[in-house]
């Protein structure tokens, strides 16, 4: 007797969650994230994930979220007198290098509007293990790590979305983007040290400038 050929594909539907949707989206990347697409990569309709997100820019946020929740921080020893600097150093790596790994991200973490509970509650958490590592006041940690990220997350996504455009030899292209590169740092490490002298020399004027 012959097996009927549309056996083999009867079964259950394929589950829809958030970590999955969050998977196909990030494979995607953000710029070209679409309904149709998203669900094509997980194998249902587009319909049946319109039951579980409700819009294009609902899913983008999840998305978003998913990207900043899962970015490892770098860790700190709290050792020497410059390890704060080093450590907002290292800080500012980690930026460049995310900020250039997901394009289109910018907008979901520069502002604070735009950010979700979840992406809230690991920059607090972060704000808190600095204060905690380096001895210095949660107000102070926050707004140091607030005005370094917000700099660095700005210009990195100015400078990696200009370097992929004219000219457009590839081999300057790459000339161009390892000399704005190289001026980000430098300007990373000028605010850096600025923003450390102004925490020595007026801290009164931190608990003015810091969001509440």
């Amino acid at each position: 007797m012959k097996i009927p050929k549309d056996v083999a594909a009867r079964g259950r539907p394929p589950t829809i969650t958030r970590e999955r949707i969050a998977d196909a989206g990030i494979q995607i990347g953000l710029p070209n994230i679409t309904f149709v697409g998203v669900a094509a990569a997980l194998g249902v309709s587009h319909m049946a994930l319109y039951k579980h997100v409700s819009s294009l820019e609902a899913l983008k946020h999840l998305v978003a979220e998913a990207i900043f929740t899962r970015w490892d921080l770098p860790q700190g020893d709290g050792n020497g007198d410059d390890g704060l600097k080093n450590y907002l150093i290292t800080f500012t790596t980690s930026i460049r290098e995310f900020v250039k790994a997901h394009p289109g991200l910018t907008p979901y973490v520069i502002r604070r509007l735009a950010a979700t509970e979840p992406m809230l509650a690991k920059i607090r958490e972060h704000q808190s293990y600095i204060a905690c590592t380096y001895g210095i006041s949660e107000e102070k940690s926050r707004w140091l790590l607030a005005t370094v990220a917000f700099h660095c997350i700005a210009v990195s996504d100015t400078v990696y979305s200009v370097a992929g455009q004219e000219p457009t030899v590839k081999a300057d292209r790459a000339a161009e983007e390892a000399e704005m590169e190289t001026e980000l740092i430098q300007g990373m490490h000028a605010l850096i040290i600025g923003a450390l002298t102004m925490l020595e020399e007026d801290a009164g004027m931190i608990d003015v400038l810091t969001p509440k």
